[in-house]
């Protein structure tokens, strides 16, 4: 990765929002990687975890199975 900076940061924003208890089926474990590209756009996503996500690659590479446009609400 080109800019490592950035994706710590990024994880440091998406771990620091506010996570309700997990549905069962809200993050599909199978589906998470730590080998992935994702691109470097803010479209924030809301996960059915609660969790903010920089986009919708990044709540696919951390199993999320459904999310909402832009950030969760406080």
């Amino acid at each position: 990765m080109k800019n490592p900076t950035l994706l710590i940061a990024i994880l440091f924003f998406t771990s620091c929002s506010k996570q309700k208890e997990n549905t069962p089926d809200c993050i599909d474990e199978n589906s998470i990687t730590t080998d992935f590209v994702c691109i470097e756009i803010y479209q924030p996503v809301c996960g059915c975890d609660s969790v903010t996500y920089s986009n919708s690659c990044y709540a696919g590479v951390a199993g999320v199975t459904s999310y909402d446009e832009g950030s969760c609400g406080n």
